[in-house]
């Protein structure tokens, strides 16, 4: 498709030509220049953002803090975001984490809760900040991060104008933007843009004709004047959901309607949001082939044209639904989907993306809704268990070239299609800057998912006039799914590149000389010509150097390890293949988020270089590595030592100037460690369903006594048992009706959402269970009609009894689903009638009484209440010995329920970072709900029969990785038909630790987590 807009653009201005004014001229400029109306810190245009008057190509990826309850894990993170290229961080707060009760009191004081020093950090680290505060987030965490007071109908259907819904999220969202509102960079801060509402597509009831949904856009209006009125004076933004909506664009709004919000955004996950693909056919299309890329330039011409393409939300992996694979769907969203697919966002013309999820953490507690298991490893870049590998360092190669390749800041499209080649099978996209005349040539296979490997040449324009590239190695290879952005008149400094079929990989002016890193495949070629150099020398092998009339060809058939090439003016070009590109650093000496040719250096060879600083004459570098490696260092030449962690590192001089030494492997190795960890033997467990037996005290659970509901799904019978009525918002729930008669049989239809499940006893005999299930869309309603045996009553009372339900809650749903109850839509007896009813959940229901933790941390099962999984419970008195290790387990069928503990002391070795994850195994067949807790954070929910995660990454903080930990394990037996007698298969969970990773490292993980663990006070003892 040929672009209008470029040749707009040279005729409006005449060709300007290459130079260092960075922009054009006012007066020819043919695009206006927008800002939110209350500052001009923040602009923005057709091309990109400008900040301070600079352009931007904005590179973000997104992290949640409420998923890492860990403020020393912050530093880490954005530490290793930073390092990968990226100049900015997406951050969601919940609504849900801050807002545990209906008084109006939201929480930014308790442990992570207090989530101001992400700000803080990044900014000394050189990262801006794209805030994104709902009021609704969706997150795949439980009612899309709306607080369980808000869902139970009181507040209307949400999401709109009802005026109960605009009072309840008006306290929270003035109280966000009074948090954060002096970390704005109209304040001196780094938060630079506001999002509000997620995912919400609502403007038109049809955006075709643009007929204008009214409750949504003065919804959206009023979010806006919110921010507005608390001081939020930086650009407000939106993320469409998907291509057909076009909501809250000034540009296709045309004359006003309303509620359009400063910059508009696009939401897009081509290869599935979901490991389960068949989660995305509505959006996606049935015909939509897997690894198909989309194209959005025409979308954002006809929704946003005077403003810059802008992906909020792209993909950056999937979340692993219930029934997903162990590790979840890593190869749908892989290094190649990583080469292809966001290099073909930037040929599209995107200049702002935010990867979602960069870091996806842990859905620790009750964060997860259940559309998702406990995982939230996302197949992110950076793991759950903060490791990094293939995926990252992917991701690195393009960030690092986004941040040096400034022309692509303000580009137009000015072709693309097959014809660019000699080889049809070959899509190639042009863009062009319009005022220095740097060009940018996209190649990938004209069908994104081809395997084929085809060689080819490109024709393409440059100062010196068309040319056919390259001139003296062999072909260009594409080989399989693989994108190439080969540039032409790249300027940086002195340095003049006149094209490359090698990419872009970093680069720093050093004593005012360029170093220029590029990279290709290694056993591929490579051929550059610099303008204007007069000749060139090299001490690599099979690098051809060609003098040209104007500047040095250099040509390499095959790309392997490093080649450097040094000119006569001191500019250095060094070629490396990707192996070693994985491993190179380009870390900045300021913290500004632009990170300048001339305040970086460049460092090959270690695992990760988190920070770097010039001190004297020395160069100190932070990070982290495992293996034996050499170390390459391109720095200023008054840098003459080097130090890693610390550690002074005996350095020599290349023949191109840059200093050479090496790194020993670690001492400590992932099996080293993992031999050092203990095995999980002695425990002692305890009955944790107390609450199925008639003597059982429930005076001081809630009497559930509503009557009537506002929520849109009425119950069967009454009262009602919806646990939001009653202050319980999360986990588990337990409910006790009191009934007459002697009862055949009862009826009983849960809802709780998907892979939900419950059991229910009368008078301590066990009836049967509703195991779960987790099916696309299922609401989680589980019916069954059970028999009561006679042998449960007592003949000489004539009867009665207590009929006990224990009830697995997997979150509110997302969206509309939000709304849907959790509790008992129906309890019916074949006779006698229910005299009343008990319900519990968390101890301290809605707010709960452990702030740290917080609400979604736990919920109403009885070891949880009783406050079994803290530290400093004392548990002398329960059973202990061989027979008590959940391995050796228990007979099945009888639904028994048994909480094990036990102590586990590690001792991760200073100077060390590690990841440790706890195993539970059980065959897949195992009818079992287990959930494992480390010093009383739920890290996991166990379910055999329904999903496949075994393995949960503990974070330091959470685990002690250098001291004593309390482990506790919750074991639910769901098998037999409930015949009161244990006659099933034996219920057994393994439970050992796994070294995940370790590296030597700066990053300490012995730090003093005290504060995150309240122990176990005896106020437990009221909800026991």
């Amino acid at each position: 498709m040929r672009n209008t807009f470029f040749h707009a653009v040279l005729l409006a201005c005449g060709l300007v030509n290459a130079g260092s004014d960075p922009d054009l001229k006012s007066s020819s400029h043919p695009w206006p220049l927008h800002d939110d109306g209350v500052s001009k810190v923040v602009e923005w245009d057709h091309y990109s953002l400008k900040i301070h008057g600079e352009r931007v190509f904005l590179w973000s990826g997104e992290i949640h803090y409420w998923r890492v309850p860990v403020p020393e894990l912050w530093e880490d993170i954005l530490q290793k975001i930073k390092a990968g290229g990226f100049n900015a961080v997406g951050l969601y707060s919940h609504w849900g984490y801050h807002s545990a009760a209906d008084d109006g009191v939201v929480d930014f004081e308790s442990g992570a809760h207090d989530f101001k020093p992400i700000f803080e950090i990044a900014k000394r680290l050189g990262l801006w900040v794209v805030f994104r505060p709902g009021p609704y987030v969706n997150a795949e965490t439980t009612a899309g991060g709306f607080p369980g007071w808000l869902t139970t109908g009181e507040y209307g259907t949400l999401r709109n104008n009802d005026t109960r819904y605009t009072q309840a999220w008006g306290k929270y969202m003035t109280a966000i933007a009074e948090y954060v509102g002096e970390y704005q960079i109209t304040k001196g801060g780094n938060i630079i843009l506001y999002q509000l509402e997620n995912e919400f597509g609502e403007q038109w009831t049809n955006p075709d004709t643009k007929e204008p949904n009214l409750p949504a856009i003065a919804y959206n209006t009023l979010l806006q004047e919110n921010a507005r009125e608390n001081g939020i004076d930086i650009p407000t933004f939106s993320n469409n959901p998907n291509m057909w909506t076009r909501s809250w664009s000034h540009d296709y709004s045309g004359p006003r309607v309303g509620g359009d919000l400063d910059i508009y955004g696009l939401d897009h996950y081509p290869e599935c949001w979901s490991c389960d693909l068949a989660e995305c056919t509505a959006t996606n299309g049935n015909g939509h082939h897997a690894f198909s890329v989309f194209e959005y330039y025409t979308h954002f011409q006809q929704t946003s044209p005077t403003q810059p393409q802008f992906m909020p939300e792209f993909q950056g992996g999937a979340y692993n639904p219930w029934g997903g694979p162990q590790g979840g769907c890593a190869s749908n969203t892989g290094t190649e989907f990583v080469n292809v697919f966001y290099r073909h966002n930037v040929a599209q013309k995107v200049v702002a993306m935010n990867l979602y999820m960069l870091f996806g953490g842990t859905s620790w507690g009750g964060l997860p809704a259940p559309v998702v298991a406990t995982s939230y490893d996302y197949a992110a870049p950076i793991s759950e268990g903060r490791e990094l590998g293939a995926k990252f360092y992917e991701t690195k190669l393009l960030g690092l070239q986004l941040r040096v390749a400034r022309d692509l800041t303000m580009t137009e499209l000015v072709n693309n299609g097959t014809e660019y080649t000699d080889n049809t099978a070959i899509y190639t996209t042009e863009l062009r800057n319009p005022v220095t005349n740097g060009g940018f040539y996209f190649t990938r296979h004209a069908l994104s998912y081809s395997y084929d490997k085809d060689t080819f040449k490109i024709s393409v324009n440059t100062s010196l006039g068309s040319l056919i590239i390259p001139q003296y190695a062999p072909p260009i290879t594409l080989n399989g799914r693989e994108s190439k952005i080969l540039p032409t008149d790249f300027r940086l400094g002195s340095l003049h590149l006149i094209y490359s079929t090698a990419e872009l990989l970093t680069a720093s002016i050093l004593d005012g000389k360029p170093v220029l890193v590029l990279w290709a495949p290694a056993g591929e070629s490579a051929e550059f010509q610099l303008g204007g150099a007069k000749r060139g020398f090299t001490a690599s092998r099979g690098v051809k150097i060609i003098p040209k009339t104007h500047g040095v060809v250099v040509a390499i058939d095959s790309v392997a390890g490093s080649s450097t090439v040094e000119f006569a003016d001191g500019t250095r070009v060094v070629v490396v293949s990707r192996d070693v590109a994985y491993t190179t650093w380009n870390p900045a000496l300021t913290n500004d988020p632009f990170s300048r040719a001339e305040d970086t250096v460049i460092v090959f060879g270690p695992q990760l270089v988190r920070s770097a600083e010039i001190k004297d004459r020395t160069l100190v570098l932070t990070g982290d590595n495992a293996n034996a490696t050499s170390i390459e260092v391109f720095a200023p030449a008054r840098v003459n030592k080097l130090t890693f962690n610390g550690a002074v590192l005996h350095t020599k001089r290349s023949v191109h100037g840059s200093l050479l030494t090496s790194l020993p492997a670690s001492a400590v190795t992932v099996e080293t460690l993992q031999s050092s960890l203990p095995r999980l033997k002695a425990w002692k467990y305890s009955d944790a369903l107390p609450e199925r037996g008639a003597e059982y005290d429930d005076s001081r659970w809630v009497l559930a006594n509503h009557t009537s509901t506002l929520a849109e799904r009425q119950p069967d019978t009454f009262p009602v048992l919806y646990s939001d009525e009653y202050g319980f918002h999360s986990g588990p729930l337990m409910f006790r009706g009191h009934f007459s008669g002697a009862p055949k049989w009862v009826f009983l239809s849960v809802i709780g959402g998907a892979a939900s499940g419950w059991s229910a006893y009368v008078n301590g005999y066990y009836l049967g269970s509703a195991p779960g299930k987790y099916v696309i869309g299922d609401l989680g309603i589980n019916n069954l009609t059970l028999p009561i045996p006679a042998s449960a009553f007592n003949p000489s009372t004539g009867g009665g009894g207590v009929l006990t339900v224990v009830a697995d809650h997997t979150g509110k749903d997302l969206r509309d689903g939000a709304l849907e109850p959790r509790g008992i839509l129906n309890a019916t007896l074949s006779s006698g009638e229910f005299t009343h009813w008990k319900i519990a959940g968390a101890a301290g229901g809605e707010r709960n009484i452990d702030p740290i933790r917080g609400t979604l941390a736990e919920g109403g099962l009885h070891a949880e209440r009783a406050g079994w999984h803290l530290p400093g419970f004392d548990d002398g008195a329960w059973s202990g010995g061989v027979v008590a290790s959940p391995e050796e387990g228990f007979g099945g069928g009888a639904g028994e329920v048994r909480f094990y503990r036990t102590t586990a002391k590690l001792e991760v070795p200073s100077g060390y970072d590690a990841a440790v994850a706890v195993v539970l195994g059980a065959p897949e067949s195992a009818v079992l709900r287990a959930q494992v807790y480390v010093n009383g954070y739920m890290m996991g929910k166990f379910v055999p029969h329904i999903g496949h995660q075994v393995e949960f990454p503990v974070f330091p903080g959470i685990m002690n990785y250098r001291g004593d930990n309390v482990v506790g394990l919750h074991v639910w037996d769901q098998s037999g038909s409930g015949s009161g007698s244990g006659d099933g298969a034996n219920v057994s969970v393994s439970v050992e630790l796994k070294v995940v990773a370790v590296t030597e490292s700066c990053f300490d993980v012995g730090f003093d987590a005290g504060y995150l663990q309240p122990p176990w006070t005896q106020e437990r003892e009221l909800y026991a």
